[in-house]
């Protein structure tokens, strides 16, 4: 028997597994004519050596990549240094994921050969069937031979149940992602300019089938990706409670007595507005974690409203003193230098992170980074004068705040200095004015 046609090798990465699951669960299930192999690539060497060996089979080489933005700069440079120990005209090199979705241009720059546009399953199923030919496979951004821009427009959006959420064939798992998509725009966050401002749900039966299966592979936890986890099954910002204890009664009963259910904690948050005795005691009633994670932002009304946030500082105390009285350990979400934010705003963020500290909450730092595909991707990166450095490694040191937000300044200085040098059409380069002053503040 000859060799494959196809080999699709996943420069496979701790920090992106989840997607690649996904894209190899909707393959498992495609029926091609092409004849095509899967290989895993761990490490720029490995992935070299997989491209050879493919390439020595006379087949055509696909090199899948996914990434998100801070990590644009690392995996390029990464790129290049795999062409310098495997370089063909037969190998393309795929990017995917938040990052090539909003900067496909960028991402070419970069030294990608194709940018993969929005949600990649039917992309991904179709180059398949293309033998890794990009023409006329929509949902994609390569040059011709001339060096000119095809975009070839965006995929099809399938309903979520559509795919598998994980891969039985290549025994890849992951927590399953029951939500895709957010009604709620918040001007910092890719994921409703990336899946569209509306909920698409995966329905109870069809994750009580991938339950079940997880279950008979002898894996016990159960875990989901949602952007807000008590959205689930509401197609408004109010949350449908009788549909999430459906969900979680469903989840339970599948795993079994020796299994475990997690929601609202990692990889998933839930909204400060919808915190209520009943979602809590509906947690604690079928899942076993004793954390949740809410998502605050910011202690200034002020820059909540600006971020489009659709909550205030009340409900985010609300909230954290609910959980806490119910017996959980409350994480919160805190974004510091947010565009046009003053000293009231980081003032008001640093009281309300000390009083929920107080409370026994633990805050989870961030540093507001411009993101691509977001309306704040030409905003100035966030930035955190001394004095709140000061405050916020005092919380660190009594263990009531954590998080990468140092790391994540330079991430924002990177992708700030990206967006100037690639201004969106039609869009100023000029940074977002400062917020306006409240009457009577001070």
């Amino acid at each position: 028997m000859s060799g494959p046609d196809l080999v699709l090798i996943l420069r496979y990465r701790k920090a992106v597994t989840y997607g690649f699951h996904v894209l190899l669960g909707a393959l498992e299930e495609h029926e091609t004519t092409t004849r095509y192999e899967v290989r895993f690539g761990d490490t720029p060497e490995t992935t070299a050596e997989h491209i050879h060996s493919a390439l020595a089979s006379g087949a055509r080489v696909l090199v899948l990549w996914s990434f998100y933005s801070p990590d644009a700069d690392a995996l390029a440079a990464e790129l290049a240094h795999i062409r310098t120990l495997a370089d063909d005209d037969r190998v393309r090199h795929v990017a995917g994921g938040v990052h090539a979705t909003a900067e496909p241009v960028q991402t070419l720059d970069a030294g990608w050969d194709v940018a993969a546009v929005g949600e990649g399953e039917t992309t991904l199923l179709r180059l398949v069937d293309a033998v890794g030919d990009p023409a006329g496979v929509t949902g994609l951004v390569y040059r011709d031979e001339t060096g000119g821009i095809v975009k070839t427009g965006r995929p099809e959006r399938r309903p979520l149940g559509d795919f598998r959420g994980f891969s039985l064939k290549w025994d890849r798992f992951n927590a399953l992602e029951i939500t895709r998509g957010c009604v709620f725009s918040c001007r910092f966050c890719q994921t409703p300019f990336m899946f569209s401002a509306r909920f698409r749900h995966r329905s109870v039966e069809n994750v009580r089938w991938h339950v079940d299966r997880m279950r008979a592979r002898g894996l016990r936890d159960v875990r989901f990706i949602t952007p807000t986890a008590l959205s689930y099954g509401s197609q408004t910002e109010e949350p449908n409670l009788d549909a999430v204890e459906e969900l979680l009664a469903s989840c339970r009963e599948g795993i079994g007595p020796n299994g475990r259910v997690f929601f609202g904690s990692f990889p998933s948050e839930i909204r400060p507005e919808h915190v209520s005795r009943d979602a809590l005691r509906l947690v604690k009633k079928y899942c076993d974690n004793n954390n949740i994670i809410v998502g605050a932002q910011s202690g200034s009304d002020r820059v909540l409203g600006a971020a489009k946030r659709g909550h205030g500082v009340e409900e985010v105390k609300r909230a954290a003193r609910l959980g806490v009285e119910e017996g959980f350990r409350i994480n919160v979400d805190m974004i510091f230098g947010m565009p046009g934010e003053d000293e009231r705003d980081v003032a008001d963020s640093l009281a309300l992170a000390r009083e929920l500290a107080e409370l026994g909450a633990r805050i989870h730092a961030h540093t507001f980074m411009p993101l691509p595909g977001t309306p704040w991707r030409d905003a100035p990166p966030g930035d955190v004068d001394p004095a709140t450095v000061r405050e916020v490694d005092r919380l660190s040191q009594r263990g009531a705040l954590y998080g990468h937000w140092q790391k994540q300044r330079d991430h924002a200085a990177r992708l700030a200095a990206a967006a100037q040098a690639y201004p969106r059409p039609g869009r100023s380069r000029t940074i977002l004015p400062t917020l306006p002053t409240v009457p009577g503040a001070g």
